[in-house]
């Protein structure tokens, strides 16, 4: 995040406008509407500017730019179309600690004016940071269509109904479906069809129904591989609506950030070495222990929740124990690696089916099909397969797989950092040494993998023999 976006309460405060041209003109209005008391400067003026002078709305200075207008100032715009001037309001803006927007120059700002979709109280704001304005514009543009106007009588009536609200309603999860109820159900609705009195006289009759307690509930959300913009609308959903997030440690920041943001997020994944089991019964006790208690929460696991996740584990001890719960699927490993890659796990001339392999198993539940898996025309996906790579290509290669057979080990899938290993299975291991492959990572082996070279799009890719090791 470039910018930290805050909204200011500029009511009765002062404001300094250096320029009173037409782009000064637009600022000052804006500003205005805001309750800002506006002192603006500059030798000549635009006749909106004098006749708001003379009404008394503005402060109007005819004269060059003194530093002494900024005394007493809470923020200061430069609008002038002299860059020299601009940037000198810039340095004594800067030397009194004063928040400056210098209009079309980011590089002399430190705030910059959005743009605005005003559904007053509630207010929209968009920015690109001051590069792309146009940009910014453009998705006011389209935001403006989505919101009716009648969201900030909405607003008003939600604040004045606050206090009543949060008596009726003490529960925190409770109260937020209220509010729910109340931007998707009748009183928006009545508010849309201009009968303020019938909302209202709905919102009081909601608030008057007694509530049963908060049951808690667990949803098994699938986070994808790291990419947010895997994530189903459900799983969107389900985070928006969590009060308690586990998550585990492969769940990328980026998929967190989509989730609200007074939910507790207690991170419950299992690292290398520690007793899994041991960790596993803790998930379970802290869904019992916040659904009991009438939480929502949110189990959210890297991937799909039903692959290699303890998911079918986890609805097990949910159904003992007798509390409601949703899976939510997402995007499992294999499928969005292979397709960041440009993989196709199957491929009419190449491989007819394909397999999902844990190389990461029980000591006692090694895999011990070798033969079926050094078939051709198929495609196995090996999660969790790095500290495996000698043992997987030796033995695939001993049970009649032949040693030229491609492989591909996408790290990191679908992230900003994902690499592509490309080579022939019998250097496998040695060259995802030499390239310090780590996980998280998904090996694919199989004649489509040598796809991946031609059809790739996302991504860094080396090669095998590639000398330039990570």
């Amino acid at each position: 995040m470039k910018l930290f976006p805050i909204f200011a309460d500029l009511q009765g405060r002062r404001v300094v406008v250096v320029g009173a041209g037409a782009v000064a003109e637009r600022k000052i209005l804006s500003l205005l509407s805001a309750g800002a008391q506006v002192v603006a400067g500059a030798p000549e003026a635009t006749p909106g500017l004098l006749q708001l002078s003379r009404e008394g709305g503005i402060t109007l200075r005819l004269e060059p730019f003194e530093p002494g207008w900024l005394e007493g100032a809470w923020l200061v715009v430069a609008a002038t179309d002299d860059r020299d001037l601009n940037r000198l309001v810039a340095g004594h803006a800067n030397e009194r600690k004063l928040l400056i927007n210098v209009v079309d120059d980011p590089e002399l700002s430190t705030f910059q004016v959005p743009s605005i979709v005003d559904r007053s109280p509630l207010t929209i704001a968009i920015s690109s940071a001051g590069s792309a304005p146009v940009l910014a514009r453009r998705l006011r543009e389209r935001i403006e269509s989505l919101f009716d106007h009648t969201l900030g009588t909405l607003a008003d009536l939600a604040a004045r109904y606050r206090p009543a609200i949060r008596q009726a309603r003490p529960d925190l999860r409770r109260r937020r479906e209220f509010y729910d109820w109340l931007l998707d159900g009748p009183v928006a609705a009545a508010l849309r069809a201009r009968q303020p009195e019938t909302a209202r006289a709905l919102l009081e009759s909601a608030l008057q129904t007694p509530q049963t307690p908060a049951q808690g509930s667990v949803v098994l959300v699938g986070a994808g591989p790291g990419d947010p913009g895997l994530l189903t609308l459900n799983a969107l959903r389900a985070l928006n609506e969590a009060d308690i997030i586990l998550h585990d440690r492969l769940v990328s920041a980026e998929v967190l950030e989509l989730a609200r943001r007074d939910a507790e997020r207690i991170p419950v994944g299992k690292l290398p070495g520690e007793n899994h089991d041991a960790t596993q019964n803790r998930i379970h006790e802290l869904m019992r222990h916040h659904a009991n208690a009438g939480r929502r929460v949110v189990r959210l696991k890297g991937g799909d929740a039903f692959v290699f996740g303890r998911g079918g584990e986890e609805l097990e001890f949910l159904k003992k124990q007798g509390i409601p719960y949703e899976v939510v699927p997402g995007i499992t490993a294999a499928l969005a690696c292979a397709a960041y890659a440009g993989i196709p796990l199957t491929h009419r001339e190449h491989a007819q089916s394909v397999r999902l392999i844990t190389a990461h198993c029980r000591e006692d539940a090694m895999v011990d099909d070798w033969p079926a898996l050094a078939r051709e025309k198929q495609t196995l996906a090996f999660y969790m397969g790095v500290g495996q790579l000698e043992t997987l290509s030796s033995q695939l290669i001993a049970h009649g797989r032949s040693k030229d057979t491609p492989f591909a080990i996408v790290e990191n899938g679908s992230r900003a950092n994902q690499r592509v290993l490309h080579g022939k299975l019998d250097e496998l291991a040695d060259a995802a040494r030499r390239h310090a492959i780590k996980s998280p990572s998904m090996l694919l082996i199989g004649e489509v993998c040598a796809l991946a070279p031609e059809l790739e799009w996302f991504g860094a890719s080396v090669t095998a023999g590639d000398a330039r090791a990570a």
